[in-house]
């Protein structure tokens, strides 16, 4: 019988094929990457076909440098980019470019969206703020913009949703995706009747809902010839990157929490009901097995304030690591090493890009505060991590008050590569931290565990606290967590004290 397991992960810059055994264990990858327009300052578009050669091309790569034969493949399985927007037609080919996470032109439309149901209504439903990033802004723009477009539209697709398509001959997407769109009942686990007649998008251009370990269709004999795999082979829904960015971490039982660490940041929780925060700093996804949520919090440049740290301030780190053969974080980790939690009382406001939780503020500024005659380079390099950290935790908090209890957290992405960050996120969130094997390929072993479960490789989704191997441990350092207990109070109020700053600016 086959047992391997084919995931893809269509990713914003391209789509990475994974080959896992039945024990989790990667086997392969291949990574090959597609374009993005930006047709404005708004709008944010990528071309499905891109997506359909990616799939294909990695997938040949693929099996040629893993040596195995298409037939030990036993199940195709997907990850994907959330939030997006792809009208197909009735013949099954796209009407325009999909419309990705990013896209935020539906600004109008969210605007009018107010109108006709409220924010509260939107958020107690979805799970999510109203918002231009979602699906449901974007299938209006389309219908305000593009009519004869909206008109014609079979279904608005996601990015994985199409390649499950054009694999199967058959329309799929699932909860976990659906949950991105701001049109998704979480609890009742469809489409919202009561959103979609407020907002006046046809409910029948909404693709069929599955759960992410149904299998949806076998790949066709067409398809066959062109990605180079057998007809007949079972393809599963699969679930969004986030979701299974969790299960590939282990994360799929109350109790357990993630970090992804990329040029964003966000912490998530398997939950077995969705988190409604008063303030709505966090928002739910449904998680991957059925009935599971997943509550998150994400802020907008984690790594992406590390990157400006490394090109704004430190050219020489850069230059020294490009002749070690390093990577230049592990000379600005040792450098910020030396200096004490706290960057003795320097603090830095990671809002490069404005910020989503625990803000939403998209005015804020990135700022470092406390600045002397005493503090240099190693300070201010600190300092950039333990911002991103101070921001971090306050979303972490939002859980905690409501008493979540949460065991530990694991990282994963490749922030999580650096022993240093692990350290001081321990000590800020005075909690274990959790490093698995597989940081990067977490995603495509979160697809993979859907794929596994769909066709009985696996039992259920709790084999992923099995197959993760975690590689390392990291326990607060008690110096430091009282550091940060005293900055943090101090870290929040900076904020607040500059919010009519960043307004004028």
């Amino acid at each position: 019988m086959a047992k391997l397991i084919l995931a893809h992960d269509l990713g914003t810059t391209g789509n990475k094929a994974t080959l896992f055994d039945e024990n989790g264990c990667l086997i392969a990858s291949d990574f090959f990457g597609y374009e993005t327009y930006f047709p404005d300052s708004l709008s944010v578009e990528q071309n499905p076909e891109d997506y359909w050669e990616a799939v294909t091309i990695s997938t040949r790569r693929l099996i040629e440098k893993s040596g195995f034969n298409p037939e030990e493949i036993a199940v195709v399985s997907f990850s994907g980019q959330m939030m997006g927007a792809l009208p197909i037609g009735a013949d099954g080919k796209p009407l325009y470019r999909i419309l990705i996470w990013a896209d935020r032109r539906g600004v109008k439309e969210v605007n009018w969206v107010k109108e006709k149901i409220t924010e509260d209504q939107i958020y107690e439903i979805t799970g999510h703020r109203l918002s231009p990033n979602y699906s449901m802004a974007k299938i209006l723009w389309l219908k305000n913009n593009q009519p004869e477009v909206y008109k014609n539209t079979k279904y608005f697709l996601m990015a994985k949703d199409y390649i499950v398509y054009r694999l199967t001959g058959n329309y799929a997407s699932d909860y976990s995706d659906a949950s991105g769109t701001n049109l998704f009942d979480l609890v009742k686990e469809s489409w919202s009747d009561e959103i979609l007649d407020a907002v006046q998008i046809d409910p029948t251009k909404l693709p069929p809902l599955y759960s992410s370990s149904e299998v949806v269709g076998e790949i066709t004999s067409e398809a066959a010839i062109d990605i180079g795999l057998v007809p007949g082979t079972p393809v599963v829904i699969g679930g969004g990157d986030g979701p299974c960015a969790a299960a590939g971490a282990g994360v799929v039982r109350e109790g357990q929490a993630y970090n992804y660490l990329g040029s964003s940041s966000w912490i998530a929780l398997a939950s077995k009901s969705p988190f409604y925060d008063e303030g709505k700093r966090n928002f739910t996804f449904h998680h991957l097995p059925k009935g599971v949520f997943m509550p998150t919090g994400t802020m907008q440049a984690a790594g992406g304030s590390y990157q400006w740290c490394r090109d704004a301030i430190c050219e020489r780190e850069k230059a020294l690591a490009n002749e070690l053969g390093l990577s230049p974080y592990d000379l600005m980790n040792l450098e910020a090493s030396k200096i004490p939690a706290g960057s003795e009382n320097l603090l830095f406001l990671p809002y490069l890009l404005g910020e989503r939780a625990p803000w939403w503020n998209p005015h804020a500024r990135g700022t470092f505060i406390g600045l002397t005659a005493c503090h240099r380079k190693p300070h201010l390099i600190r300092a950039v991590l333990e911002g991103v950290s101070f921001n971090l935790r306050i979303i972490l908090d939002a859980f905690r008050e409501q008493g979540i209890k949460i065991e530990n957290i694991r990282i994963i992405g490749g922030g999580a590569r650096g022993t240093f960050w692990a350290q001081i996120l321990s000590s800020m969130f005075n909690i274990e931290i959790l490093r698995p094997k597989y940081l990067e390929e977490a995603t495509s072993l979160g697809a993979a565990i859907a794929g596994g479960v769909g066709v009985g490789i696996f039992p259920n989704f709790d084999v992923a606290e099995k197959l993760i191997e975690i590689r390392d441990y990291y326990q607060p350092i008690s110096e430091d967590v009282e550091t940060y207990n005293q900055l943090y109070p101090v870290f929040i109020q900076a904020y607040q004290s500059l919010v009519q700053v960043f307004e004028h600016l």
